[in-house]
């Protein structure tokens, strides 16, 4: 076994979780499956939390060098009012804001930090085909070409459509909606870098790339193939009246193939692990898109992961009685905010996309409106989440 640790996905955890364990001097290989991260129509929000934990590892001035904005608000639009929704500037905590940085940027930096240790290795255009069950556990993973690799410990980190949901039991909580992303080109330096628009049925999300809106259209579930069969001119009327901020589109959105669709899933595994096996991420539990947290808390079972399991792996113990802790550590975090987004699904957002008539914010975001300190609140909630994970693994390697 040339691996201690194989982690199955290139994002934001497997990346966190690789960097971390062989910041230990442990062995590990990501794999994945594109031959680069560029992928459009995925978060961009790196919030206080994840900026926290770049800071203790020393990484923080560096990860704000490359390109990103700032936001220190949540802003929304709701019955065409604009309302603040949370207030991050009172956060202490090295970055009391918001980074808005394409996924993308943030992969790449974490891949160019962790090609410092001799001990990281990071595997694109590797599909994983299948795991390898020996007596029960798993033993490493077989790639689509038919390559093997063996380890002690495989993580999954995969998103929601992991491979170890094939092995391993998945609790749906549901969703209501789902999403169409599209882009919209527009001037550089207007508006906001973030906006969120709620208005007769219809709910949108605008982030601000630059040269282009990435725009997100959210739909009642199951009601996509509909939207198709009305076609374009249809949807593009319903996006121009809620978001007139995008201009005219027209000339824009021609064609529904523009349409990409993500479909909403709000699930966990009942159980995170079984022997040689570890979930992390979406992998263990798929997040709704509201209030943009997936990537922060796929950051943070990241981290808890490796402060479980860095120092043992790397004494060469057997991590299978410890993999039960990494679960025990971030269930409750998991729970807490899905929760909270099925809260917001159930009693917001299925009621604005079934809503035909004006549309008034809920009384909660008037008391925003009205007392500005009580925004500090979600912004805590929106910053730095709930059981926030530090470092705690071991420096192993001299870089």
């Amino acid at each position: 076994m040339d691996n201690s640790v194989v982690i199955v996905g290139g994002g934001p955890a497997g990346m966190m979780c690789g960097f971390l364990i062989a910041r230990a001097g442990v062995p590990v290989t990501v794999l994945e499956k594109h031959a680069d991260f560029f992928r459009d129509f995925r978060g961009d929000t790196v919030h206080p939390s994840t900026m926290e934990i770049l800071s203790e590892l020393g990484l923080l001035e560096r990860f704000l060098q490359r390109p990103h904005d700032r936001l220190t608000e949540a802003r929304g639009t709701i019955g065409g009012k604009e309302y603040v929704l949370g207030d991050l500037s009172h956060l202490n905590t090295p970055a009391p804001f918001i980074a808005m940085m394409p996924q993308w940027e943030f992969l790449d930096f974490l891949r160019d930090e962790a090609a410092a240790f001799p001990s990281f290795r990071l595997g694109m255009s590797a599909p994983v085909g299948e795991f390898i069950v020996e007596d029960g556990r798993v033993a490493g993973v077989r790639l689509s070409d038919g390559e093997a690799l063996r380890a002690p410990l495989t993580i999954a980190a995969d998103g929601r459509s992991s491979l170890a949901r094939q092995l391993l039991e998945v609790e749906n909580l549901g969703a209501p909606m789902d999403v169409f992303w599209f882009r919209v080109p527009k001037p550089p330096q207007t508006g906001l870098t973030l906006r969120g628009i709620a208005d007769r049925g219809t709910l949108m999300a605008l982030i601000d790339r630059g040269d282009y809106w990435q725009c997100a259209y959210i739909f009642a579930k199951g009601t996509g193939d509909v939207l198709r069969t009305e076609g374009i001119a249809a949807l593009r009327a319903r996006i121009e009246h809620a978001a007139p901020i995008l201009g005219p589109l027209e000339n824009v959105l021609t064609d529904m193939d523009q349409m990409h669709l993500l479909t909403v899933e709000l699930d966990r595994l009942r159980r995170w692990h079984r022997p040689g096996l570890l979930a992390i991420g979406d992998a263990a539990h798929a997040m709704s898109p509201a209030g943009g947290i997936g990537i922060n808390l796929a950051v943070q079972d990241a981290v808890a992961a490796a402060n479980i399991l860095a120092a043992p792996l790397a004494r060469g113990e057997d991590a299978d009685p410890l993999l039960g802790r990494v679960q025990a550590r971030r269930m409750l975090p998991t729970r807490v905010f899905q929760a909270g987004q099925r809260a917001a699904q159930n009693r917001i957002i299925g009621r604005v996309l079934a809503s035909g008539g004006p549309l008034r914010a809920p009384w909660p975001v008037r008391m925003l409106d009205r007392f500005p300190l009580l925004r500090r609140i979600p912004g805590r909630i929106i910053g730095l989440g709930f059981r926030r994970e530090h470092v705690r693994s071991p420096t192993a390697t001299v870089r």
